[in-house]
């Protein structure tokens, strides 16, 4: 571990829920919130996805034709004062069936255990997307389905499916996630199939359920790779008022379930039954 970190705090004036998704998307250290700004902590200098972040801000107000002020803040902090805050912030959380924690709290009997240690981070889990996608896995899914997680990012959710008796592929367009999920894969004495470096469009065959947590314009871009692999498809990563636009462009899929947790909400999606 290194002496020092880098701690950017992200305060837009306008769509921050949108931000929050965008970054998520980047970003697998996880994100606190405070009031209206977004704190991200990270060994590594932010320069890279600060620029990103001000391109993807500069779309938003082309699209919806409006201005948006982004406050960006980054300081550099010692880890010695962080890791103990660090670590006393990271709880466990329980959904479900599974008891998801750091590796400094112990396990909890009777339930399925994954551990989970993020880097300078509120823990993987934590996250209302991930937790509806941990309840629609653990409803969905089941031993001996064929799965595709794209977008794994820490992997947590193929160790879910894993951890159910699936035989999970994984894929994610970002090598450092890649890294992420292969490491926490061997923590969590859990197994996968396939694991590359891109998206869904570099998969083989046929899917029982494809799994996608990732965000609303990115599940609208990849449907066609999604629609083409899944027999059932858990989306999500979507914040509500966005809804619609990705069942449109899903509208060959039934929707069976939606599981909504704030203004976040996961879909669970099969296949026509004339297979249209």
């Amino acid at each position: 571990m290194k002496e020092k970190y880098y701690e950017v705090v992200i305060t837009p004036s306008k769509f921050k829920d949108e931000i929050e998704s965008f970054l998520m998307d980047r970003f697998f250290n996880g994100i606190e919130e405070r009031g209206e700004s977004l704190i991200l902590r990270s060994e590594e200098k932010f320069d890279g996805l600060i620029e990103e972040l001000k391109e993807y801000v500069k779309a938003l107000e082309e699209i919806f034709d409006t201005k948006v002020d982004l406050e960006i803040k980054v300081s550099e902090k010692s880890n010695k004062d962080w890791i103990k805050v660090y670590q006393e912030s990271i709880k466990p959380i329980e959904i479900g069936k599974f008891y998801i924690r750091p590796s400094w709290y112990e396990k909890k009997e009777g339930k399925i255990d994954i551990v989970i240690d993020p880097a300078l981070a509120f823990g993987s889990g934590h996250h209302e997307s991930t937790r509806s996608c941990v309840r629609a896995i653990e409803k969905y899914i089941k031993k001996g389905d064929r799965v595709l997680d794209v977008g794994c990012g820490s992997g947590i959710l193929g160790i879910v499916a894993s951890k159910l008796g699936a035989e999970v592929d994984l894929c994610d367009t970002d090598p450092l996630a890649i890294e992420s999920a292969k490491e926490n894969f061997k923590l969590n004495n859990a197994k996968y199939n396939k694991i590359w470096q891109g998206s869904a469009n570099l998969a083989n065959g046929n899917y029982d359920v494809v799994i996608a947590n990732i965000i609303a314009d990115v599940l609208v871009f990849i449907a066609p790779d999604l629609k083409k692999r899944a027999n059932t498809l858990i989306l999500s990563g979507i914040i509500d008022k966005y809804k619609d636009k990705v069942l449109q462009k899903y509208k060959e899929f039934d929707l069976i379930e939606e599981i909504k947790e704030n203004e976040w909400v996961t879909l669970i999606l099969r296949k026509g039954v004339n297979g249209k």
